[in-house]
Formats: structure tokens, C-alpha cells, sequence
């Protein structure tokens, strides 16, 4: 296990919605035991939860969630402080305070946000108390929604530099394939290399319960967390016991070794938070100076400029085949590089479009 400074572990722990169907305070209370526990031990404990969709609708007696988004805005009103309430009494059972903490994607794309939002936990942390953190469902338009709480988890887990990250869910490890529907499906006990991660991505696909809203947004977090070098581990929380095993030391079904060159905070910043407005086509020569020379992206290496975006907003940097290096923030407005591009003089030297402060390659 990873620990902090002093043997201290920073733990993000994000629980899913199906964890918490049926008998949400009993479940809660389970976990509060285990959480607990782990902060008398001197660790810190940050959750991410799910749940205010559903207890909404507990409460409004809707047999069916409903499927417009205002309606489940609504709805996550409704649920969302009885959400907190059963988290206060559980913990509170065992001294430990908490506190409520609702994030939008825009509340992180902000670099100056995102740093007091890190710094708002992390004094909550300093003060002994549980930060429970969701999704703020109620307000959030769907563009600044980061559509799950996989996402969230795993940046949060990135801005705090944690040292693990736990999804539990109701599948106990990752597998090749689907296990409810392939009887082949193989488990995967350990993923160690980003490019590991890209081939299960692919095998994940987009749909069903094994893509959107399930496997696909766990290697995404996973993807997130390990290149910000923190560990994730995937485990089965039905049993609340699970989580209380983990916190003490115990292992994951499955455990996303953590990249050995991590992205720093502001480079993870880029290449996670920010949703890029656009694209900048590069010749091969600044592929290779981006790549192999630790250079900044000249203008004279940009073959084509795609989107509209202003200037320091993120944009892709892809090569001539469409494939993605990585992501910066550019220095110019697109029509203002288009017009550029047109007049470059070959004879003065070209300016600088994306300094290699601002930008991120993948890792490979």
C-alpha cells in the first residue's frame, strides 16, 4: 500500500449508485464503520458519493427514475440532503464530522477554481473532517456535467495527489469481457501500462451496462488516476465490510498500478479537466520536436487549424493520420492563427503557439 507523509494514506473512495439501492442507511452505516476507522488510524478520507438521484426518488415515490434532465436535477434536490443527513448520522456515531462538498466541470476548468477547490478539501482534511463529494446534479447544465461519478473520483483523487483511489461498485474485480453475458470472460488481477489500459478501453466499447455508465467509465477514471500517479483499485462494495478491509490495507479485485513518470498537477489539470475547443494539425518535424526534443509548438509546424476557440483555451494536437499526441493551451485566437498561418514570412522567426509549459503529451 502507498502511504502518505508519516505512514498517513490519503484515500479517495468513490461508492456507486447500485451500493446504496435498498436499504441506503443501513448500507451507509456500514461504510461510515470502516471510514471511521481508517481516520482514527491517522489517515484522510475523501468520498465520492452516488445516491441523490435515487433517494429523491425514494422520497417522491416515483417508481421509475425519470429520464428529462430537469427532472432528475429535481430529483437529486430532493434526495441530496437526506443523502447528507444519513451520512452525518452515520459518522457522527463514531465522532467523525462531515461536510458537503458539489462540484460542476466548471467549478475545475478554471485553473484558479480548481486550486481552491483542491484547497477547500484539502483544509477539511486538516480539520479531521470527512468531505463527502457528489456532483452538483441540481444545477449543473448537461455541458459542464462531467457525467459520472467515475470522472469525479478520479479528479479529485488527481488534484489532492492522493495516494489511492477505490471505486467500488457491484462487480468485484475487471474482467476481458462482460462476465453477465460471456461465460468466458477472464478476471484481471493487475493493469500496469497505459497501454494496457487503451486496449481494454477498446474492448469496453460504448454500450450496455459494460460501456456508458459501466466498465468504460472506470478505465476512464483509472486512465486519470494512474497517469497522476495515484493507485486505483476496483472491488465489490455490497458488503460494506469490503471497504473497511481495503482502508486497512487489504487488496482490490483488481488494481491500476499508478504511471511510473506521473503528470504533475498542472499537467494533469490539462490533460484531464479541460475539454479542448479545438484542433491543431502538425507536419512531422514538430511531431518529433514536441515529442523527443522537449520543444514548444512553433507555428510554422501547424498544417491546419480546426474548431473556433479563443486564445488559452485547450486544444488537441493531433498528426497528418488524425492521431492524438496530446493537449495544450494556445497562445492565439483560431481565426487570428488561421490569418497568421496565411502571412507567415519564412525569413522571421516563428512565433510560439503552445509553450511546452502549457501542453501535455500522452504517455506512452
Amino acid at each position: 500500500m502507498v502511504g502518505g507523509p508519516c505512514g498517513m494514506t490519503l484515500w479517495v473512495v468513490k461508492l456507486g449508485t447500485s451500493l446504496l439501492r435498498g436499504d441506503t442507511a443501513a448500507a451507509i452505516e456500514g461504510y461510515a464503520r470502516g471510514i471511521a476507522a481508517a481516520q482514527q488510524r491517522g489517515d484522510q478520507v475523501v468520498l465520492v458519493t452516488s445516491g441523490a438521484v435515487g433517494l429523491g426518488c425514494q422520497r417522491l415515490g416515483l417508481s421509475q427514475r425519470p429520464t428529462s434532465v430537469v427532472a432528475l436535477q429535481a430529483a437529486a434536490a430532493v434526495g441530496q440532503g437526506h443523502l447528507m443527513a444519513l451520512y452525518e448520522s452515520a459518522m457522527g456515531r463514531y465522532g467523525s464530522r462531515v461536510a458537503q462538498v458539489l462540484l460542476t466541470r466548471s467549478d475545475l476548468v478554471d485553473r484558479l477554481r480548481y486550486q481552491k477547490a483542491s484547497g477547500t478539501l484539502l483544509q477539511l482534511l486538516d480539520w479531521g473532517v470527512l468531505p463527502v463529494v457528489n456532483e452538483n446534479d441540481a444545477v449543473s447544465p448537461v455541458e459542464l456535467r462531467f457525467g459520472d461519478n467515475d470522472t469525479l473520483s478520479a479528479l479529485v483523487a488527481a488534484a489532492l495527489k492522493a495516494d489511492q483511489l477505490l471505486l467500488l461498485t457491484d462487480v468485484d474485480r475487471l474482467y476481458s469481457a462482460d462476465p453477465r453475458r460471456d461465460d468466458g470472460a477472464l478476471p484481471i488481477a493487475d493493469v500496469h501500462h497505459p497501454k494496457d489500459l487503451e486496449a481494454l478501453q477498446a474492448v469496453a466499447g460504448d454500450g450496455g451496462r459494460w460501456g456508458t455508465g459501466g466498465m468504460t467509465t472506470k478505465l476512464a477514471a483509472a486512465r486519470i488516476a494512474t497517469a497522476s500517479g495515484v493507485t486505483m483499485q476496483l472491488d465489490d462494495g455490497r458488503d460494506p465490510g469490503r471497504l473497511e478491509s481495503l482502508l486497512a490495507g487489504g487488496r482490490g479485485g483488481t488494481v491500476f498500478h499508478p504511471h511510473p513518470d506521473p503528470l504533475g498537477n498542472r499537467r494533469s489539470w490539462l490533460a484531464h479537466v479541460l475539454e479542448p475547443e479545438g484542433t491543431l494539425e502538425l507536419d512531422a518535424g514538430a511531431c518529433v520536436a514536441l515529442q523527443h526534443q522537449g520543444a514548444s509548438l512553433l507555428m510554422v509546424g501547424i498544417t491546419a487549424v480546426e474548431g473556433q476557440f479563443s486564445s488559452n483555451q485547450a486544444v488537441r494536437l493531433v498528426d497528418s493520420r488524425g492521431d492524438e499526441l496530446g493537449r495544450g493551451l494556445c497562445s492565439m485566437a483560431s481565426d487570428q492563427l488561421r490569418q497568421a498561418l496565411m502571412e507567415m514570412d519564412s525569413t522571421v522567426p516563428s512565433p510560439v503557439v503552445v509553450h511546452r509549459d502549457a501542453l501535455v503529451l500522452h504517455q506512452r
